[in-house]
């Protein structure tokens, strides 16, 4: 019995692999009523139908910009007070009378100015370039396939349909009939 029952097994496998349809067409046989079947149409022509994208291609540009850069050598806010400090005793001991508070403030503000200089004699200026750089996006318009315009022949009727792929050589179609009244 044993012998019998593999063969058959196989059989049954097979034959059910034959009824398999991509799921792209719909359900084999009749329709949702008895008006509607599937047929197969030779197709006669197939044309791409174009249509224009909008791509946005972001990219970084950038460029060398000159710059000045200045090195200072001592603390100039210390070299103005030091500076003050200085001139205002030196005038106190030189001024006399009430001639004495004018030459202190005098010598403060001279001393001053004299440390500020003094502070920034050591200061270096260089000059060089940096790399700055800035994010551009560049778009562009580019030609992508849309559809296809196929013609078909199905029982001797040429049809024309767009379609979202390319059918290949056959095209699977329904059929629908109802009366014409």
């Amino acid at each position: 019995m044993s012998r019998l029952l593999i063969p058959a097994l196989i059989l049954a496998v097979f034959a059910t692999g034959a009824q398999a349809q991509d799921g792209r067409y719909g359900p084999p046989g009749p329709g949702p009523d008895d008006n509607t079947h599937y047929g197969w149409a030779d197709v006669l022509r197939v044309d791409p139908v174009y249509g224009v994208a909008r791509v946005e291609t972001p990219r970084q540009e950038c460029y060398d910009q000159p710059v000045v850069r200045q090195e200072s050598s001592g603390n100039s806010t210390a070299g103005t007070i030091l500076g003050a400090v200085v001139g205002g005793v030196l005038g106190n001991t030189v001024g006399k009378g009430d001639g004495r508070k004018a030459a202190t403030v005098a010598g403060a503000v001279a001393g001053g100015a004299v440390g500020n200089s003094i502070s920034h004699r050591g200061d270096r200026t260089y000059e060089g370039t940096e790399t700055r750089c800035r994010d551009v996006s560049t778009v562009s318009e580019q030609r992508r396939i849309a559809g296809y315009d196929v013609e078909y022949r199905y029982r001797g009727e040429v049809y024309v349909s767009r379609l979202n792929y390319d059918p290949g050589e056959r095209l699977r179609v329904r059929v629908s009939v109802s009366p014409a009244d």
